[in-house]
Formats: C-alpha cells, structure tokens, sequence
C-alpha cells in the first residue's frame, strides 16, 4: 500500500538513516557473495565423497542457533528462522545446479525427448544437458522424426500433450531399443504405463513431475515414477539422477497414483474453476472486493487467477483422462448440494455436525495446516 503522504517531502533525518540502512544491506549482500562461494567448495566436497546435498541434522541446528541469536539481538526469531530457510533453499539449489549429488563419473546418455520444443520438454532438455548428456528432440519441424530419435536413444521420454501421447507410443514404441529405457510425462498413468509396456521390450518407468515448466528451481519438486517393468540399473540410475537435481522423488503405482490426482488435481482444479465461474457470472468488482479482502480471499482468488492463465487445453485433458473422475466429481457434487441444503434451510446444528466431522478426519493435519497457512498469510501480507 502506498504511504497516504506521498506530498510531504522525505525528512533529511529519515534520508541520513536510510543512508545508513542501505549501506548495511550491501554488507550483508557482501556477505552472501562471500557465503555463496563457500557453498561452491561444499558442493565440491559433496561431490567427491557422496555426502549428499541435504542435511536434516545440520540444518534443524542451524536454525536453532540463529533464532536464539535473534532473540538475544532483540529480533524475532520466527522472522530470522523464515530467513534462513530460504538462505539454506537457496545453498541446496546451488549445490544440486553444482552436480552436487552426482558421481564424479557420470554415466553418459544419449536422451531422446519427443516433445522437446514444448514446455516441459524444455525443462528436460536443461536438467539432462545441466549433468553431461546428450540430448536429442524430436518435434513439429524439427530435423529427426519421432521414430530416428526413438531408435537413437538410450533413454526416450514422451514428453507430449495428453490427448496424443498414446499414439506416440503406438509411433514409436517398436523402435525403442531393447536395452533402452522409455518414459513419459503424463498426469495419468493407468493408461500411458499399459501402452508403453504392450508396445515395447525394453524397460518402462511411468513418470509425472508434479509442478509446471514455469518453476523457478527444480529444488524440492516432487516427482512421481512408476517403476512398471524396469531393471535395477536403469531404475537406480533415473532415481540418482532426479535426487540430484534437488528433486523429491514418489515411488507409486499407477492405480495409486491415478488415484491421488484425482483428489490433488481433479477436484481441486474443478474447485478452483468452479470459483471462477462463479465471479465471473456474478459479475463481481475484482479490484473492489480486493479494497475489502482478507488473505484467505485473496490467496484463493490468486490461485483461481492463476489457474485461468495458463492453458485450458492442459487442464482439460488433466482432469477429462483420469479414469477418477467420474467418481470424484459426483463427490463434489453430492457435498455442494448438501451444503447448499444444510445452509438454505438455516440448519445451525447440521453445519456444525458437517463441520466437526470434517475436522476430525483431517485430524493433526489441522493443527500443521494451521501454523504452515499463517506463514503462508504472513509472507503475502508482506508483499501487500
């Protein structure tokens, strides 16, 4: 927000003091150039003895020793701890954009991705280029066609959109090599996991990366993998990888996993459109509702925002594939009827009946949920 006396001139008093403060902050940028380069040397040592970038032990009791300094200094040590932890996230993606993880003798890969020039693709293409291999795509007007690229590589990712990524398959599995390992991108595995493995001899490992190309840091993304019909080699060697590069890696079936994004996508993405629907045909003042609006509000209106941004083919295709939806879209529809009912006819007992039922199956879960939305709130206040 705006300071409400733009027109009264800065005090000199306050001009000397943020004088003062600005050369402070270049100190402690100083500091973190100086911090940075020994995070370059622990990389090093990583790499060589195999330590691993990430150290719970050391981190818990790091965080411990700078809060207890705040408090002795007079700051507020949820304040330095929230400061650290981004310090410390910024040290793990450096390390990992580093090869922090990896051996010092990388086994090479020819890696073919079909789909390369797309958004995901993309992303792929710079994490296996980052650690040494090389890359080979296959795309609407590129050189090599899907079936050289498939034929040329010792690891083949179908990096597609959903609707056509079944027919790749069809494309191409034949001419994967047999000692090769062939994956795909997808959001649903049932069906792309079942393909991959009629139409090919080699090894198949069923993958979905659980965020979007536009992620700032590969750091602390998870990554689900089916590992369907997969050597041990080959399996290891794509698990070594993707920890590597600061990923959380989600060992799953594809019923389980298909299962799961029914809940983590298709309800929520159905929830969020259903919100936006629903301010768009009410004709709402989003600038007005923003004068009045608390952070819950303005957190649930950031994501349906940000949801309608993005592609519409994308989220079609999300929640039109999975063989979940059906069965959680009438959930969804059966509680808003209930609610609307319940609040319609004024019933204060049967909301708080819905109410506690509720809360007790999320159970503990509310508690954390509690103190992680409040940092969540706390941040964006901030930026506000």
């Amino acid at each position: 927000m705006e300071h409400p006396k733009q027109d009264i001139p800065v005090p000199p008093d306050l001009l000397k003091l943020r004088t003062k403060i600005d050369a402070i902050d270049h100190q402690i940028l100083d500091l973190l150039v100086k911090r940075d380069e020994v995070i370059k040397q622990v990389a090093s040592v990583k790499q060589q003895t195999g330590f691993g970038i990430r150290d719970f032990s050391r981190e818990r009791e790091l965080l411990a020793n700078r809060g207890e300094i705040a408090e002795s200094g007079g700051l507020r040590r949820e304040v330095i701890e929230s400061l650290f932890r981004v310090i410390l996230w910024a040290s793990r993606d450096k390390q990992a954009s580093l090869n922090a993880a990896l051996p010092t003798d990388v086994d090479v890969k020819t890696i073919g991705i079909i789909g390369g020039l797309g958004g995901i693709g993309l992303l792929l293409t710079s994490m296996f280029e980052e650690v040494g291999h090389t890359v080979l795509i296959a795309d609407i007007g590129t050189e090599l066609s899907n079936i050289e690229v498939a034929e040329q590589s010792d690891v083949v990712v179908i990096a597609v959109p959903i609707e056509v990524t079944i027919d790749v398959i069809h494309e191409i599995g034949e001419h994967v090599r047999d000692d090769a390992l062939l994956l795909d991108v997808t959001s649903t595995k049932t069906s792309p996991v079942e393909a991959m493995c009629a139409k090919s001899s080699c090894s198949v490992v069923g993958t979905h990366p659980l965020f979007g190309p536009s992620v700032h840091s590969l750091q602390g993304q998870r990554i689900a993998l089916v590992p369907e019909r997969v050597s041990d080699e080959w399996l290891l060697w794509l698990e070594q990888l993707l920890s590597a590069r600061g990923l959380s890696v989600i060992l799953t079936t594809a019923k389980e996993h298909d299962e799961a994004m029914g809940i983590v996508q298709v309800l929520t993405h159905q929830a969020t459109e259903i919100l936006g629907r629903t301010i768009q045909r009410l004709g709402v003042n989003i600038p007005k509702t923003l004068e009045f609006t608390s952070p819950i509000y303005l957190i649930d209106l950031l994501m349906a925002a940000r949801h309608f941004a993005q592609s519409s083919n994308l989220y079609a295709s999300i929640q039109m594939s999975n063989p979940e939806t059906s069965r959680v879209l009438d959930a969804l529809r059966s509680s808003g009827e209930e609610l609307r009912s319940i609040v319609e006819s004024n019933d204060r007992d049967a909301f708080n009946t819905m109410f506690e039922e509720v809360h007790q199956y999320f159970g503990t879960f509310s508690e954390q949920a509690l103190e992680q939305s409040s940092f969540l709130i706390d941040r964006l206040v901030e930026r506000g």
